[in-house]
C-alpha cells in the first residue's frame, strides 16, 4: 500500500551514540523486553522518543506500528503512564471489536460450503467485502453483489476485493502481473521450491495459479499480510493474518507454527522470502521483524549450517539502500529498473463496481522531474550473489564483466568508482572533488563542499516547523496554519484571476466592452479580498 514517504526519522538503536540532526520522533528498539508494550488492534505497539535538533526528548511514547496517521489508529500513550482498570478494560473492549468478525476457523468453514455451491449461488457483496452463503443473502438484498463467482475469481482474490482506503491517497498499488511473472520466473530459475510472500497478495496468486496449472511447477507459497479480508479465500496453511511492522500473528500461536513449519520444511533449504513493504514504512522495525524470520528459519538448521542465510528479496525503493544495508551489510541493490505496479483507484472502484487500474509506470504520481520521464524507483535487495541473477537482455540490460553483476545499459561502469554507479536508470558523473558519482543534475558546490542541485540551499535543510518557523512541532499542528492556508489560498485565486484575465485577452472576437467589465469586476474581487484579509 502506498504511503507517505518515512517521515519519523533515523532510528535509535542499542549502543548507538550519535543522533540525527533533525526534528522529529525516532523509533527506540532497545526498550526493555521485561516490559511488554501496550497493544492497538495491529498488535504491540512501537515505542517512540521526540527528537529536536539531535537532542533527545524528556518523555518516550508508545503509538501504532502498522498506522503512520493518527485518523487510522489513534492509540497514544506515555511511556511512563499509570492507566487505570477501567481504561485498560476499555481498551482491550475497543480492541476486541476492531478485529474481524469472523474467525480464521470460521472463514475456512465459510470457504469450504462456498466452493461447493452451484456457479449460480456462488455471490460476493462489494460492500462488505464478503463472500455469501445463501443464508446471507436476505441481509445483504440492499446491497451491491457480485453475482456468479467462478473459481477462477476465487484464485484472484485481489481483483475481487477492493483496495482497503488510504486516507491520504485514496490508492493502493499492488504488482502488475508482469512483474508478478519476472518474479516467479527468477524464483524459478535460481531453483527455489517454497516462497514466503510478507505482504505480496498478487505473487502469491501467481505462483498458486501456476502450481494449479503445470504440473511440472512445483513451487508452493505462504502469504502473510495485514488484509484480514484474504482469510475468507484461503485454508489455514496458506494464509496467515500478519503485521510486519511488529512480528505479530493475529491468530496467535497456531498461525506462528504454520510459518515455522513453512521456513523449516526440508530442513529449511530451497526457501525464500519476498517482501514488498509500504514505502511509508520505517525501515528498522521492519528489518527487526525480517531478522526475527530469519531466526525462525535458522532454527530447523543443523550446526554445520549455522553461517547460512536465508535468502531474501526486499522490494523498496533504491533511496532507502544504505538504510536497509545498515542491518543487513551482506545484501547489495540489483539494478532491475522494470517493476510495474498497478494503481488503483478507490473512488472510481466504488463509483463503477469495478476495478480500475493503471500501470504504476504510466501514472503521474511516478513521472519525476521537469522532464516528466518514466521512472520505477523500485529495486531488489537480496542477500543472493548479484552474479547468479540474469535479469532480461530484451528489457535493456547487460552483464558487466568488471562488476560481475547484470546492470541496465544507461549504467555506465566507472573506471575511478570501479563500480557501475548509477542508481536511477540515468548516467551518473564521476565528481573529483566528491570522488564519486553522482546524479546527472548535480554539480558541485564550493561552498557546502558537495554535489547538489543546481538551486539548492547552501544554508542547508531547515527543521521545525514549515509556516512560522518555529522548532519546537511541525506544520501539522501549527497554531498558524488556518492562516498560511487563506495565504495560499488568496495566492491561488490570484493566480487563477491572472490565468483567466490571459486566456480572455487571447480570445478572438472579444468585445472592448466585455474586458473592460470583467477587469472592474476583478480590481473589486481584489479589493474586496483585500478587505477581508
Amino acid at each position: 500500500m502506498a504511503a507517505p514517504r518515512d517521515g519519523l526519522g533515523a532510528v535509535e538503536t542499542e549502543g548507538n551514540g550519535g543522533r540525527s540532526e533533525s526534528s522529529g520522533a525516532e523509533v527506540v528498539l532497545s526498550s526493555d523486553p521485561a516490559t511488554p508494550a501496550p497493544l492497538c488492534p495491529h498488535g504491540p505497539t512501537l515505542l517512540f522518543v521526540k527528537v529536536s535538533q539531535g537532542r533527545e526528548g524528556t518523555r518516550r511514547f508508545y503509538a501504532c506500528s502498522a498506522c503512520r496517521d493518527r485518523k487510522d489508529c489513534n492509540f497514544f500513550q506515555w511511556e511512563d503512564e499509570k492507566l487505570s482498570g477501567a481504561r485498560l478494560a476499555a481498551r482491550e473492549a475497543y480492541n476486541r471489536r476492531c478485529q474481524p468478525p469472523l474467525s480464521r476457523m470460521q472463514c475456512v468453514e465459510r470457504y469450504l460450503k462456498f466452493i461447493e455451491l452451484p456457479l449460480s449461488q456462488r455471490k460476493f457483496c462489494q460492500r462488505c467485502q464478503q463472500l455469501l452463503l445463501p443464508d446471507d443473502w436476505e441481509k445483504h438484498g440492499e446491497h451491491q453483489v457480485v453475482g456468479d463467482v467462478s473459481l477462477t475469481q476465487l484464485k484472484r482474490p485481489s481483483r475481487l476485493l477492493y483496495p482497503l482506503e488510504n486516507k491520504k491517497t485514496n490508492a493502493q498499488y499492488l504488482f502488475a502481473d508482469r512483474s508478478c511473472q519476472f518474479l516467479v520466473d527468477l524464483l524459478s530459475t535460481l531453483g527455489f521450491r517454497r516462497v514466503l510472500c510478507v505482504g505480496t497478495p498478487r505473487l502469491h496468486e501467481l505462483i498458486r495459479l501456476k502450481a494449479s496449472g503445470d504440473k511440472k511447477s512445483n513451487i508452493k507459497s505462504l502469504l502473510l499480510d495485514i488484509d484480514f479480508r484474504y482469510s475468507q479465500f484461503y485454508m489455514e496453511d496458506s494464509f496467515c493474518h500478519y503485521n510486519m511492522f511488529n512480528h505479530h500473528f493475529f491468530d496467535g500461536k497456531a498461525a506462528l507454527e504454520v510459518c515455522r513449519t513453512f521456513l523449516q520444511e526440508d530442513k529449511g533449504e530451497r526457501v525464500i522470502m519476498v517482501t514488498d513493504p509500504p514505502f511509508g514504512g520505517l525501515v528498522e522495525p521492519l528489518a527487526v521483524t525480517f531478522k526475527k524470520l530469519i531466526a525462525m528459519w535458522k532454527e530447523g538448521q543443523s550446526q554445520d549450517n549455522s553461517h547460512k542465510e536465508l535468502p531474501i528479496f526486499w522490494i523498496f525503493p533504491y533511496f532507502f539502500e544504505s538504510r536497509i544495508c545498515q542491518f543487513f551489510p551482506s545484501f547489495c541493490m540489483l539494478d532491475y529498473q522494470h517493476f510495474h505496479r498497478r494503481f488503483i483507484c478507490v473512488d472510481e472502484a466504488m463509483k463503477y463496481g469495478c476495478m480500475l487500474e493503471v500501470d504504476y509506470d504510466n501514472h503521474a504520481l511516478y513521472k519525476h522531474g521537469k522532464t516528466r520521464r518514466k521512472q520505477s524507483p523500485v529495486r531488489i535487495f537480496t542477500n543472493i550473489p548479484p552474479n547468479k541473477i540474469i535479469l532480461p537482455i530484451e528489457e535493456g540490460y547487460r552483464f558487466c564483466p568488471l562488476c560481475q553483476r547484470y546492470v541496465s545499459l544507461e549504467n555506465q561502469h566507472c573506471e575511478h568508482c570501479n563500480s557501475c554507479t548509477s542508481k536511477d536508470g540515468r548516467k551518473w558523473n564521476h565528481c573529483f572533488f566528491c570522488k564519486k558519482c553522482v546524479k546527472p543534475s548535480w554539480i558541485h558546490c564550493s561552498i557546502c563542499n558537495h554535489c547538489a542541485l543546481p538551486d539548492h540551499s547552501c544554508e542547508g535543510p531547515k527543521d521545525g516547523c514549515f509556516v512560522c518557523g518555529e522548532l519546537d512541532h511541525k506544520r501539522s499542528t501549527c497554531p498558524n496554519i488556518s492562516t498560511s492556508k487563506k495565504v495560499n489560498k488568496a495566492v491561488r485565486k490570484k493566480k487563477q484571476r491572472k490565468s483567466n484575465k490571459m486566456k480572455m485577452e487571447t480570445t478572438k472576437g472579444q468585445s472592448m466592452n466585455h474586458t473592460s467589465v470583467t477587469r472592474k469586476k476583478e480590481r473589486r474581487e481584489t479589493a474586496h479580498q483585500y478587505l477581508c484579509s
